[in-house]
């Protein structure tokens, strides 16, 4: 899911004055290699083979890196993107914490926030406002909301129930919101899971479905909630 194909370890990145971000996650890699104890270095079978694993970071999941590390700021569209008050409203009564920058959307479990690219990144409004209400319906499924299971690996049948609830529920409340649905980019990346998931339990989409419709129903009481604050 990253643009850059460079990475290294927490330590790494601090010495080159780098920073992972807070909430960032690791991937593993995997060392081969061989040594060679002191006490066999006169032996023919000398070198004894081994695994290391570590935890590396994109340059992407990285601040203050030397700017070598990344690619030059490429020149973004200069019309931007319209706000689409109704929705920017109902995002921002959610209460997500939501920040713009980057070329990566993403909902946060750690920090419990949402990441999404520039905002001229996208191609419309009907775009952005597709994946910000994808990663919102994400976002509803943490322990201390709706308390979904989000800890699946990309590949998992976990992860693929999880974003088919999220793609469904963002196509709810696309409708709702009087938004048209724009599932492109969050659709084809999946569909081959969700079809490998669907094959296996058929009342999968049912399942889906009605957590999704939960999700999106707790958004909308969301909305009531921020309303009687500010009335307070």
């Amino acid at each position: 899911g990253y643009e850059e194909n460079t990475w290294m370890t927490y330590r790494q990145a601090q010495d080159l004055g780098g920073q992972v971000r807070k909430g960032e996650k690791g991937s593993l890699v995997v060392k081969y290699g061989t040594f060679t104890p002191k006490e066999r270095e006169d032996d023919d079978e000398r070198a004894i083979p081994y695994l290391k694993g570590y935890a590396v970071f994109n340059v992407e999941q990285i601040e203050n890196l030397p700017d070598r590390f990344y690619r030059p700021v490429e020149e973004l569209p200069a019309t931007p993107v319209p706000h689409l008050e109704t929705v920017e409203a109902f995002v921002r009564n959610t209460g997500a914490a939501i920040t713009y920058g980057g070329t990566t959307e993403c909902y946060r479990s750690a920090p419990d926030d949402i990441l999404m690219p520039d905002r001229a990144r996208f191609v419309d409004a009907v775009h952005l406002y597709s994946t910000l209400l994808h990663e919102v319906s994400h976002w509803s499924g943490a322990k201390h909301r709706l308390d979904r299971d989000l800890s699946g690996r990309f590949g998992s049948e976990s992860y693929a129930i999880e974003e088919l609830v999220a793609e469904l529920s963002a196509s709810f409340l696309c409708a709702d919101l009087g938004v048209a649905h724009d599932p492109r980019d969050n659709t084809a990346t999946y569909l081959e899971s969700w079809l490998k998931v669907l094959k296996n339990d058929k009342r999968a989409i049912i399942t889906a479905a009605a957590k999704a419709q939960a999700a999106a129903d707790y958004l909308h009481e969301s909305q009531l909630a921020a309303k009687d604050t500010r009335a307070a």
